[in-house]
């Protein structure tokens, strides 16, 4: 057999018994036919659901009129909508990608395949693109900017935090306790398959302009600076010793610093001439022994709550790799 016909057979081999392809949607007439078709094109034994968010316009029309089974969510949102798809949809597998029309559907078959021969819980499909206009600069600074500040709390295993285009095991998607409303959601979810310490990777996948018609509705400084707030969130939520500590390190030294004149007026002469500033150095340094007691408080809860999502998670089989595949991988890399 042919190394690329070998291939394919084994990304068929690979396929879990059932496949959702979830896709939050909002005013994407212009777009969603020709995803839903491309991805019934590149998963046919897969079920394609188009969650209507609240759209003025036929994307629920053209999303059924395309084949997919549409549903709706009244909550405004993409953090609400894969809420609602991930507590909804029941599956073996769920590929999530945005209905815009800029990601590789063709890739989804080998983004399937890594997931179920390495038994991972994420595949995030890195977007590669030379259109200035697919991606615009800004978005690319932000995305950057926003990755390497998540990479350097949580660990860096993820190049593209906030892409839209992610493949999961069902353990991963029954596990997530989604709480954003939402485009924090990306966020949420690296981070989540991060303290977790999932088994994930990333792949390269093309990614293009959106067609004529369809406007983006992600918003560079306003969602920007949602998503930053979101990661501090985060911060104090999953590392609450040390956002607490921190908190407690600055008003003690601030509270040093006011006290050092006020301890050397009292050695020379006996006496506190400024008492108010004694009373708030005083006050300070209270303040950041709380702040400390109060962190380490957290950081039993907070490991209390990391023990429920993980027994959550445990609950559900891992992605369950074919034997075949290795060959199929080894045939495929040789000249």
């Amino acid at each position: 057999m042919p190394s690329n016909a070998l291939l394919r057979h084994d990304m068929n081999a690979a396929m879990p018994n059932s496949i959702a392809v979830l896709i939050p949607c909002y005013n994407e007439e212009a777009a969603i036919g020709r995803v839903v078709a491309d991805f019934r094109a590149a998963l046919p034994d897969a079920v394609v659901y188009v969650y209507d968010n609240n759209s003025t316009d036929r994307t629920a029309a053209v999303a059924t009129e395309a084949g997919a089974v549409v549903r709706f969510e009244p909550l405004q949102g993409k953090g609400n909508v894969v809420r609602r798809m991930f507590a909804d949809i029941e599956a073996d597998v769920y590929v999530m990608v945005d209905g815009d029309d800029t990601y590789h559907a063709a890739s989804a078959p080998a983004l399937i395949a890594k997931l179920c021969e390495g038994q991972l819980d994420m595949v995030n499909a890195a977007r590669v693109t030379e259109v200035q206009a697919a991606y615009r600069p800004g978005h690319r600074f932000g995305n950057k900017l926003l990755t390497s500040l998540v990479a350097y709390v949580f660990g860096k295993r993820t190049a593209d935090m906030l892409s839209g285009y992610r493949v999961f095991s069902r353990r991963f998607v029954k596990s997530f306790p989604t709480l954003v409303r939402g485009f924090e959601i990306e966020t949420e979810l690296t981070v989540h398959a991060l303290e977790m310490r999932m088994p994930i990777t990333e792949v390269a996948t093309p990614y293009k302009d959106r067609p004529a018609g369809s406007v983006s509705k992600l918003s560079t400084f306003r969602d920007g600076f949602r998503i930053l707030f979101m990661i501090g969130k985060l911060v104090k939520e999953e590392r609450p010793l040390e956002s607490f500590a921190i908190t407690a390190g600055v008003l003690a030294l601030v509270s040093v610093i006011l006290a050092v004149p006020i301890v050397t007026t009292f050695l020379e002469t006996g006496l506190v001439p400024r008492l108010p500033t004694a009373v708030l150095s005083t006050g300070l340094m209270i303040l950041a022994f709380l702040a400390l007691a109060a962190g380490l408080i957290l950081e039993t809860v907070t490991r209390g709550r990391r023990e429920m999502k993980r027994l959550a998670y445990l609950a559900h089989p891992a992605p369950q790799p074919d034997p075949e595949s290795r060959l199929a991988a080894q045939v495929a890399k040789r000249p």
